[in-house]
């Protein structure tokens, strides 16, 4: 104990105070320094990070954005050039979704629905899309800016596109069902309207009746005729 105790007199005394005050600073002053270069190296790598993820949507935006314009006129377009874009839509939707941003699956979603209807409609509404291709843009921009508040718009409108899918679904089965029943009664009805009346089939044509023969030709018949029955005469003892 006499090495602790040596220790606590040396620790006490007056004339160590400056030499363990210096220590004291030092220590703190190295602490603060490596929290404060942890901190700003996490910063930096951080708004490192955020450039590059915004890179990284910025590209992929674009790509679906120009995807957009040639969907437009997707029936103007070859079929190399149809495969091409497709392989880019491809490539911009799969950036999307492993984007490290809330929402950019449903993002991914509202843009492959809405490129799908920019190619169904370029055939007949080519001239009137310029409005939808604007609206496409916009909302994509704003996604990249705000994303959760873009993220309700998605939703919202991917449940409005799937009610009224639901809902088409059901009036083409029940199109379907009244088709078929009418199938069904045409099939049973068919037979007992040809008990009544027998329908010929389409095309038919009734076989005209054979014409009497004339009075000369039914004499020369009957001539013949009656030779063959005629018996032989006997022959002579």
């Amino acid at each position: 104990m006499q090495w602790w105790n040596d220790f606590v007199d040396w620790f006490s005394a007056t004339s160590t105070q400056p030499v363990i005050f210096s220590t004291v600073v030092l220590i703190v002053a190295v602490i603060v320094a490596s929290v404060l270069a942890a901190w700003i190296a996490r910063s930096a790598i951080k708004r490192l990070l955020a450039q590059h993820d915004r890179e990284l949507k910025s590209a992929a935006i674009g790509t679906i954005v120009d995807a957009a314009t040639e969907a437009s006129v997707w029936n103007s377009l070859t079929p190399q050039e149809q495969v091409m874009n497709d392989r880019a839509v491809g490539m911009a939707d799969i950036q999307v979704r492993l984007l490290p941003v809330k929402g950019s699956a449903l993002a991914a979603d509202w843009a492959a629905h809405q490129l799908a209807e920019l190619k169904r409609t370029s055939a007949t509404f080519g001239y009137q899309l310029e409005p939808a291709l604007i609206e496409f843009r916009d909302r994509l921009l704003e996604w990249q800016k705000k994303p959760h508040r873009a993220r309700k718009i998605f939703q919202d409108d991917i449940e409005r596109w799937k009610a009224q899918n639901a809902s088409s679904e059901k009036n083409l089965l029940a199109e379907q069902d009244a088709w078929v029943a009418q199938q069904h009664h045409d099939q049973f009805a068919a037979p007992a309207a040809n008990t009544a009346t027998k329908v010929q089939p389409l095309g038919y044509v009734p076989a005209a009746p054979a014409p009497a023969p004339s009075t000369e030709t039914q004499r020369l018949l009957d001539d013949v005729q009656a030779l063959e029955v005629r018996p032989a005469p006997l022959p002579n003892p």
